[in-house]
This record gives C-alpha cells, structure tokens and sequence, in this order.
C-alpha cells in the first residue's frame, strides 16, 4: 500500500497539494437530503435549515448541488424561497445514498505553478460500514471528477474529508481513531497512513490527535475537534469537566499546544467553547456531538453552527469572528441538523478556485 503511486505519480510527486480551506474557492457541493431514514419524525423542518444554509453559500459562491434530475424543481423553488442567488446555483444528476459530502464527496488538490485540480478519491464505507448501503456515495468523488473533466486519483484507502485538516503548508491533521480503526483499513500501520496520506494530498507531515467527541458516529473526526484558521494556528474545543468527553478534549489540548508546523514554528491553540450536551430521547446515541468547531469557510463569510444555546453560539461566534477578521460570521441554526451526527462542515465539501 505504501508504494501504491507508480514512481513519480502520487499527487504530491506532480505537484498537487490540498489547500487550506480558506483560500479562494470556486464552488461548495452539497449532497441534498433525500433519504427518508434520515432525521425520522423531523425532515421537514431539518431540510428547511437545510436549504437556509445551502442559500447562504450561493450568496458566496458557486453552489454545486448532487441529487436526481427529477429533484431539481422542487429543490429550485425551496432555495427561491430562502432568498438563494439561483444565478449561482448548478445541479448535477448524481444520486447519493445520503447527504454526508464532506466524507463521501472528491477530495480537491490543486498544483499551485500552474492552478490545475485534481480529485483525490478515497474508498468510502459509511464510517466503517455502519449505514448501509454506500454505493453510491463511494462512487460520487469519481463522477464529479467526470462532470468536471478534472484529473482523478483514486486511492485504495478508506478515508472520509472529515478526517482531514490542513493548513495549506504541509501539515495535516488527523485522528488515529479514524484513519487507523479496523473498521476502515484493517492492520493499517500509523507509518504506512502517514506515507499514504502524504503522497495523496501533497502533505509533509502527519499530527495526530487520539480520539474524539461521545457520541459521534465517525469515531472521532478532526473537524469536530480542531480546525486550522491559519497555517500556524488552530481553533481546538478542550471542553469542560462537566462535559462527558471532557478527558479526551483534554487529552487533544495538551496534545495540539505540545505540536510543531513542518516549518518548525509552535502551533498556537485558541479555545472554543464546547455546547452543552445535547441528550435526544429515543435516539440511538445517549449524547450528540454538537460542536462549533464543525463550520464552513466559504468566499468572504464563515458559516458557524449555532444549537439554540444564545450564550455559547454568540461566545463562538465572537472567537471565531476574531480568527477570521474581515469575513462576514453567518450562523446556522443546526438544532435538528445535529440529530444525525453532524453540522455544517460534514454537510459540504469545497473546490479550491
């Protein structure tokens, strides 16, 4: 697996890199919510901020929507009604099984000397097959390369966006209890990953944090946890005592503030607030993982989910407000979005400009 690029053709060999998320951007995919299973006894009003948030990233910049030809209509006049820029607004007849894009969706690199893209395409199997079926969603990143006549690298490795943040300089972090969980890519050696994930995504080193938020479907993805704002910087939730993941936000803190960049310099570690747990009766989690850290950056604004907790939304928003100065803060309220698993940043996948 480690030798899996013939010589001189891993993405990070011809130049490709994956840009940090903050750069300029052509378009936001979303893969629009269809599947009844998902958010029983609460669609309705789920794909209402649904749609508030897809209108919000049109008003940005492109929005690329995935889902069956026969949905365009009915999706059109529900995004009319949001106020959406329908100017900027491209469907694509591709069907998915769910509405998870930053994990099933294509992985964009982009080659800086000369501004070409490129897909990097991952396996996919439903966070170690835990919702079936995923074939679908496994063959989306390879027909959005199709759509857009863009190179693509398919990789035999499971791997969800979720589990990736860079900075855009060569520093990748990661959970261990994602990229090597059996359930994903059994006998998987933390050498082996980081070699593979170097070579896939133009990176020069690996950080990796342990494990992440109760609760959470992924086993522990980076952007619940951690999230660059800038190449020698992170927004990290460390979380409170009277939290129940309190021991392994902790544990990640301590870990991310003890990190170095591939350029040698210290990571700084601002603080995120953590939402107070977010216990639905008759579900199938005890607690969810609601978490600020799961936002958007879009061309000139960052998206921040928002659980109807008016002190811990603003107290969020503010610090990351002042992480991104000059862009617009547009929170979303996720109090239903959040019942199955995730928020903003697992809903979208972007394509670098």
């Amino acid at each position: 697996m480690t030798d899996f690029f013939p010589e001189g053709q891993s993405p990070r060999e011809l130049g490709y890199a994956m840009p940090a998320e903050w750069t300029p951007q052509e378009s936001v995919f979303l893969s629009w919510p269809l599947n009844p299973r998902t958010w029983p006894g609460c669609f309705p009003e789920t794909e209402q901020a649904y749609a508030e948030f897809a209108a919000a990233i049109s008003r940005h910049e492109l929005l690329r929507i995935l889902c069956p030809q026969k949905e365009n209509q009915r999706i059109a006049e529900l995004l009319f009604s949001k106020d959406a820029a329908l100017e900027q607004v491209e469907f694509l007849d591709i069907p998915t099984n769910d509405t998870w894009c930053r994990d099933h969706g294509p992985v964009f690199v982009r080659k800086p000397s000369d501004g070409k893209r490129a897909v990097v395409d991952f396996l996919y199997n439903s966070w170690g097959g835990k919702f079936p079926p995923w074939d679908k969603d496994n063959a989306v990143p390879e027909k959005v390369a199709r759509a857009l006549d863009i190179r693509r690298f398919p990789v035999p490795f499971v791997c969800e966006g979720g589990a990736l943040e860079t900075n855009g300089k060569g520093d990748l972090l990661t959970t261990r209890s994602v990229i090597l969980n059996p359930n994903r890519n059994k006998g998987v050696t933390e050498k082996t990953a980081e070699k593979l994930l170097c070579d896939a995504l133009g990176m020069r080193q690996v950080l990796w944090l342990d494990s992440g938020l109760p609760g959470d479907d992924t086993d522990g993805h980076i952007d619940t946890l951690a999230r660059f704002f800038r190449e020698d910087a992170v927004l990290a939730v460390p979380g409170k005592k009277t939290h129940p993941g309190h021991e392994t936000l902790k544990r990640n803190f301590r870990a991310l503030e003890k990190m170095r960049t591939a350029d040698g310099k210290p990571l700084q570690v601002v603080p995120l607030p953590v939402p107070e747990p977010i216990r639905p009766q008759g579900w199938r989690e005890e607690i969810l993982p609601a978490t600020y850290a799961n936002f958007l950056i879009v061309n000139g604004a960052v998206l921040v989910p928002s659980y109807r907790q008016d002190r811990l939304d603003r107290e969020a928003q503010k610090i990351i407000a002042e992480a991104f100065p000059g862009r617009e803060i547009l929170p979303v309220d996720c109090y239903n979005i959040i019942l199955e698993g995730g928020a903003l940043h697992c809903l979208s996948q972007q394509q670098p400009l």
